[in-house]
């Protein structure tokens, strides 16, 4: 027996309550409309009077009623007392008896007493049962809720759901939701111009790249420099082109500087060279004959020098450094990396007069450590 549908009138099975088509809500079917109803439970059966106290086992019978008259107020008898009933047995509740009146003649105008019927009892509430449901073994099983369906239905018999719910597309890279990527095109238009586009940023990257690196290999170097620490090596070996009597080239690197190199004629060089590569933050300088400034007059100091520095590679970096005529030391910032060696080469000098050397007190090079 078949159940058409009142929205597109399939044909459905009649224990299905919804339209294998269309999904619309077909009702209760008359199989589960005919299932027998539980028996009510039968009424507790009503407990018998109890019994009244009294002189005599029979009960009082009542006085037959009388022709309506005037009763006299002087000779009216008063009610006599209800005797008490005893205690009954504890048993299920009953429905509760009116009680009857107190005087013995009821009033003419007043309707007779009737014998009242028991409470009827509730009867309880049929406990709900799961229908059994018929496997179908040839068909696939709701995604919803698991009920068999016979091949062909679209939506499930019993919760309605869709039987073969459509694939979710796949979300899309980020770069495809900017423009214009975003687009979308057919027939293959706009692809030339996205291609290009993309090609145009390659080659901006790489070109960037390429150039930006060694400024930022800098950058970084130079921060790292100034964050860590510094310590002072020592050159391996130290010469110069040229040295006054008295004053050679180990006396620039001594540690002192009571003691000085003292360079003949501008354009004398002093070479220092070192073991190992290392980077070099930093070289400091110390001019004069003294630091004393009353003896530092009575020589002749460098006011101006260039730095040659050689790294592992090969290549020579060339630094100028301009030296202030007064006593002290003087540092000039460097940060090159792979370091060999470093020529110091005289290029200008105050108080040459009387052909004084030109003093050198000390010269340090320091490291990143």
């Amino acid at each position: 027996m078949t159940r058409p549908c009142p929205a597109c009138g399939a044909a459905n099975a009649e224990d299905e309550d919804f339209c294998g088509s269309c999904g619309t809500y077909l009702g209760w079917s008359s199989r589960r409309s005919a299932r027998p109803e539980p028996p009510a439970p039968e009424p507790a059966p009503e407990p018998a009077p109890a019994p009244e106290p009294g002189p005599s086992p029979t009960r009082r019978p009542e006085p037959e009623q009388e022709p309506q008259r005037e009763p006299e107020p002087e000779s009216r008898p008063e009610p006599e007392p209800e005797p008490r009933p005893a205690p009954a047995p504890r048993r299920a509740p009953a429905p509760v008896r009116p009680a009857r009146p107190a005087s013995p003649e009821p009033p003419a105008h007043d309707e007779p007493v009737v014998a009242v019927r028991p409470g009827v009892p509730i009867a309880a509430r049929p406990t709900v049962r799961p229908a059994a449901v018929n496997d179908e073994p040839d068909g696939a099983p709701c995604p919803s809720c698991g009920t068999t369906n016979r091949p062909g239905r679209t939506f499930c018999r019993s919760c309605a759901a869709p039987l073969n719910p459509r694939a979710q597309a796949a979300a899309l890279p980020w770069w495809r939701t900017r423009w214009p990527f975003n687009r979308r095109v057919r027939a293959g238009s706009g692809r030339l111009l996205r291609g290009s586009l993309i090609a145009l940023v390659i080659a901006g990257l790489l070109v960037a790249g390429f150039l930006l690196v060694p400024a930022g290999r800098y950058v970084i170097e130079d921060v790292r420099d100034k964050l860590g620490g510094t310590g002072e090596i020592s050159p391996a070996h130290v010469s110069a082109d040229a040295a006054a009597p008295g004053h050679p080239a180990k006396a620039a690197v001594d540690s002192v500087t009571n003691t000085y190199w003292g360079a003949p004629k501008l354009g004398d060089s002093l070479t220092a060279d070192f073991e190992d590569p290392f980077r070099l933050v930093g070289v400091t300088v110390h001019t004069g004959v003294s630091t004393k400034p009353e003896v530092f007059q009575t020589g002749a100091r460098p006011t101006k020098a260039d730095l040659f520095i050689k790294t592992e590679d090969g290549k020579i970096h060339e630094k100028t450094m301009t030296l202030a005529d007064k006593p002290g030391e003087q540092t000039l910032r460097t940060g090159i990396s792979d370091v060999v060696s470093i020529r110091f080469v005289v290029r200008e000098a105050a108080g040459q007069e009387d052909g004084r050397p030109i003093a050198l007190g000390e010269i340090e090079y320091f490291k990143r450590t």
